[in-house]
């Protein structure tokens, strides 16, 4: 019987930061911004400083609209809208 009073305990207090936080798409509202490759200020917010791409499970975007900004984001670096690597040179 104590076995099962602390298992309930346990699963009471879970503070482990490995619990399932329920995510939702910033793009899939009905109010929410458009993925343009003109938009740099918006894809900009999905790229590290070092020029990489952030992974959806981070960022939490759905599938279907981390490969439209990928996507965006590919397109805007090739028409040079934005820079392959964030290089600042301090003098």
């Amino acid at each position: 019987m104590k076995k099962n009073k602390y298992k309930q305990k346990r699963d009471e207090k879970s503070n482990s930061p490995f619990d399932k936080v329920k995510k939702f798409c910033p793009f899939s509202q009905p109010s929410s911004p458009k993925i343009d490759y003109k938009d740099v200020r918006l894809l900009s917010r999905y790229i590290t400083e070092k020029g990489k791409i952030i992974p959806s499970r981070i960022t939490g975007v759905s599938r279907k609209k981390q490969k439209e900004l990928s996507k965006a984001i590919k397109r805007a670096r090739f028409l040079a809208l934005m820079s392959y690597t964030n290089k600042s040179y301090l003098s």
